[in-house]
């Protein structure tokens, strides 16, 4: 009974969308504009820097707070902490009331790390902003913080099954990322430099869009041979 409410109280905190809920206010649906994702990193990019910013922060809120009220009520619970922040990551994802259509879970995965020590987030973030440095794109920080976190969780807890547990939010945001990374392949993911460059990233993606296009409808010619 304890996991099933840790469980409800992840996923219900975790469906509080606010990168939907603020773009909604501003009639724009979040979820048809830009990358198509209801999180923090298309609103950055659909409702400006500031936006973005308080939508990250208020998702990363969110997933501590989930954690802190079941540690509150069952403290001391050996998989409570990873049942609730998969069920918030998975309810950051798959929102109910949005046709389950949510986020990708960085920032909410970002407030499970904080809340599960400050040091391994900072230690985390400085190791995956040199990734996303290194890449120019965002979608690898939560690829690769995603399968970090439960290992790193396993060798400080020393809770295999809870590493386990942690790695099903793993598998979902994986999954989450495959077009990103379809995209990414094609030239038409966004890159991080469109924070610095928004201009010149907008308008190489466009060429490339264009050229994919070109190329689907280019005719073949078929060889022979006698």
């Amino acid at each position: 009974m304890k996991y099933i409410v840790c469980s409800l109280i992840g996923y219900f905190i975790g469906t509080i969308n606010p990168s939907f809920l603020i773009a909604k206010k501003q009639g724009v649906d979040i979820r048809k504009e830009g990358s198509g994702n209801a999180g923090a990193s298309n609103a950055l990019i659909i409702l400006g820097k500031l936006t973005g910013v308080i939508c990250a922060l208020l998702d990363i809120s969110k997933a501590c707070l989930a954690l802190f009220l079941t540690q509150t009520l069952f403290p001391g619970t050996k998989y409570a902490f990873a049942i609730t922040g998969t069920a918030c990551i998975v309810g950051h994802i798959y929102p109910f009331y949005m046709k389950f259509k949510g986020g990708k879970g960085l920032a909410c995965l970002g407030g499970i790390i904080l809340y599960y020590n400050w040091r391994v987030f900072l230690i985390m973030l400085a190791i995956e902003i040199i990734i996303a440095l290194a890449t120019d794109y965002i979608c690898f920080v939560p690829l690769t913080a995603s399968v970090a976190f439960p290992i790193v969780y396993v060798l400080g807890e020393k809770n295999i099954w809870g590493g386990m547990i942690l790695f099903i939010a793993t598998t979902v945001m994986i999954i989450k990322h495959i077009e990103n990374l379809k995209r990414i392949r094609s030239g038409t993911e966004m890159r991080l430099s469109y924070l610095w460059h928004p201009d010149s990233e907008v308008e190489r993606i466009k060429n490339n869009l264009e050229e994919d296009t070109t190329d689907e409808n280019s005719p073949t010619t078929e060889k022979t041979s006698k």
